[in-house]
């Protein structure tokens, strides 16, 4: 259909079809279609009725192909006009294959295996009925304290982007309506909900409206340049008004400015929620602003079904903003085929075929090994080839190592890391012994000390509880469970070489683990072929090449802690830490534990020195920024050189480093390859006071590294 067939249709709906396009319910509704029982007790509670339902827009939760099959036909047989539903899930790093959780991925640095995850996810989702999904999450974050940390790629607004871009790509492909085992992605949560105070779930997000364009905006943006379908709102406030009634936000920003004209949801009953925040008395006041914003679908609530008719009667809401909102929902539904073909993809044969293939574990393999994380090693990795080694800890023989959002993963697929040893291993240099999260027997630890006993290593898996990150798993203490820290000091004292392999979904205090562990490998909450991963890391087979996206502090009272900071008047610099009257903790390191960008390797990476092309960058050309790196030790490896810049005097102040760019150089022992940039005067734009998006002439630092700590620099001025 094109957008006069669609008017057309529009025309033919009653104002009640009308809004009921615009409401989203859980698939329980639909499910229920022939079980009245089922549905008494949520359509009473939401104040939905059958008829509601046979004429609302989409539907969330649902997969499977028999199922959605059903779902549709029988909702279209009921449906006055023959308008299909769509059916949007939370598909944020796998379907069934789970890969590592987005925190992970985004510490691969590797933008084309991250499409590729983000297309196999499209793939078996769409072939499982699913038409949209709820990613990517592109929120910008800085406080591990939040649980929803697991969910972004990371601190940096520039690395934030352009894995946004893949996502987006991976997911949506370039012809929604022609692939029909893609689905539409929606960016969220629209804005800024990775900064809540005190990293606590849901809270007040309050900052400048310079720091909000300069840091949080431009990753979704990034998305909907990209083409994303949909746009979430967030739960938060912007500025005190809720995103979900925030017209400056959505219409003004995201509609004025940077032209999107595509659908906006509400988060799960955000627009009610407004109620709570304090800035409407009842529904009624929640809908009028949630439309009036620009929120075309609202989730798991009733505002717009019982107020908007009562709202358009009284004038207060012209027509024309449902028609708009209608037609938008009808565009994406037309972008997706719907209208041809409504069962879309959904195709039980083929999702036989390809979910959880072997390509597809292939691909989560690859991606687990390219997002761990090697903190700490003083040679006790790679496994020595006939060392004895005992594997202990809460996570030594368990597959619960999906993550949050994992989907329709199903932890029974995934493989252990003591599965994956066995595989490797001749048995006999191989002990296991397993034990709680947060308590320990003392029989668990007497199998423990007992696998310890006989081995020349010790690996000990550790971490946290799925269920302690994700949404509403805000923390307070980012240490692991006390009883892990007492058995590492315990394990410790026995003199062997203890490496330590953790799964979380956030970064942690360290404190406890540093200090014992002879190695650290972040693995994060790796998916289902993270146990192959981390074993074959451990083993030496593959060689770490992750580096953190996101900084790691000594402990929790200097969160938030990100390296691209502003400078201060009293900067605390080395040789100085004894001054008072400086800007510093008295108690605490100022600087990260692990900074951003930092990660170990196997082998050893030789920088040369840094080469600029020129001293002067005008404004209608380039500078070329190199360095030579070269592979001084005996393995294959992956470096990740990182670019960033230091404006030195701005218009107003200018954070000590920012990323600019990054080259992934494979080089073999022995092998020098050269990391060549390109840097250009866009690249040094920033939001000024009065939020225009120039640049200043004057001085500038490049500064060239494995990390956003340790770098080469140079200098060179910008003209006019």
């Amino acid at each position: 259909m094109n957008d006069q067939q669609l008017l057309d249709l529009i025309g033919q709906m009653t104002r009640e079809d009308k809004i009921a396009q615009l409401l989203q319910l859980t698939g329980a509704f639909y499910e229920g279609f022939h079980d009245k029982e089922l549905l008494t007790g949520p359509m009473e509670e939401l104040g939905v009725n059958e008829a509601m339902v046979n004429a609302s827009g989409s539907a969330l939760n649902l997969s499977g192909a028999r199922t959605i099959t059903e779902v549709q036909q029988t909702y279209l047989k009921k449906n006055r006009l023959g308008i299909p539903l769509l059916f949007m899930a939370d598909v944020v790093h796998g379907f069934k294959t789970i890969f590592p959780i987005p925190l992970a991925i985004g510490c691969s640095w590797n933008l084309p295996l991250a499409e590729k995850s983000a297309e196999i996810a499209a793939r078996e989702s769409a072939v499982s009925g699913i038409h949209v999904t709820f990613a990517p999450m592109v929120d910008l974050v800085r406080d591990p304290r939040w649980g929803r940390v697991m969910e972004s790629t990371g601190e940096d607004p520039h690395l934030n982007s352009l894995f946004a871009r893949a996502f987006v790509r991976g997911y949506q492909g370039d012809d929604l309506k022609g692939d029909k085992e893609r689905l539409a992605s929606c960016v969220k949560h629209f804005a800024a909900y990775g900064a809540p105070e005190g990293g606590r779930e849901y809270n007040t997000v309050d900052m400048s409206e310079r720091n909000l364009r300069e840091y949080y905006l431009p990753a979704y943006k990034a998305a909907i340049e990209e083409g994303c379908a949909l746009v979430m709102a967030s739960f938060n406030t912007v500025d005190g008004i809720p995103a979900s009634g925030n017209e400056k936000l959505m219409r003004g920003i995201l509609r004025g400015e940077w032209g999107y004209d595509g659908v906006v949801i509400s988060d799960w009953a955000s627009i009610r929620e407004m109620i709570a925040h304090g800035v409407c008395e009842d529904d009624r006041e929640a809908a009028l602003k949630a439309i009036r914003a620009g929120i075309d679908i609202e989730m798991m609530t009733p505002c717009y079904v019982h107020h908007l008719p009562e709202l358009l009667a009284g004038g207060e809401v012209d027509e024309k903003l449902i028609d708009e909102a209608v037609l938008r929902i009808l565009q994406l539904k037309e972008k997706l085929g719907l209208f041809e073909n409504p069962l879309r993809g959904a195709d039980p044969e083929r999702e036989r075929e390809v979910i959880l293939c072997d390509d597809h574990r292939e691909a989560a393999y690859e991606l687990a090994a390219e997002s761990c994380v090697l903190l700490k090693n003083n040679g006790s990795l790679p496994l020595s080839p006939n060392a004895k080694v005992a594997l202990v800890g809460p996570y030594a023989e368990s597959n619960d190592i999906l993550g949050w959002w994992s989907c329709a993963g199903d932890k029974e697929d995934a493989v252990s890391l003591a599965a994956a040893l066995r595989e490797r291993m001749d048995s006999s240099r191989l002990t296991t012994a397993g034990c709680g999260i947060e308590s320990i027997s003392s029989s668990e630890r007497d199998a423990m000390f007992a696998a310890a006993s006989d081995a020349d290593v010790l690996v000990v898996a550790f971490g946290e509880d799925v269920a302690m990150s994700g949404e509403g798993a805000s923390r307070t203490n980012l240490q692991l469970p006390k009883a892990q820290l007492e058995l590492l000091q315990q394990l410790a004292a026995t003199g062997k070489p203890i490496a330590v392999v953790l799964f979380n979904g956030r970064p942690l205090d360290l404190t406890g683990v540093f200090e014992e562990a002879d190695a650290v490998l972040e693995a994060w909450f790796p998916g289902v072929e993270g146990g192959a991963a981390i074993a074959d890391l451990l083993l030496g087979r593959v060689n770490p090449s992750g580096r953190l996206s996101m900084s790691f502090p000594h402990s929790v009272g200097q969160v938030p802690v990100h390296y691209n900071k502003f400078n201060t008047g009293r900067p605390l610099t080395p040789g100085h830490e004894d001054e008072r009257y400086i800007s510093k903790y008295i108690d605490s390191p100022n600087e990260p534990l692990l900074p951003f960008g930092f990660g170990l390797s196997y082998t050893e990476f030789e920088y040369g020195e840094l080469e600029i092309s020129g001293a002067k960058l005008s404004r209608n050309e380039s500078l070329t920024v190199q360095v030579k790196v070269t592979n001084t030790g005996l393995r294959s490896g992956i470096e990740t050189v990182q670019l960033y810049i230091r404006d030195l005097a701005g218009e107003v102040v200018r954070p000590l480093r920012e990323l600019k760019d990054f080259v992934r150089l494979a080089l073999k022992p022995g092998e020098t390859g050269t990391a060549i940039f390109t840097l250009t005067e866009q690249q040094l734009r920033y939001h000024h006071s009065d939020l225009s998006f120039t640049s200043d002439s004057g001085a500038f630092r490049v500064y060239v590294g494995s990390n956003s700590r340790d770098t080469r620099e140079a200098g060179f001025q910008l003209v006019p």
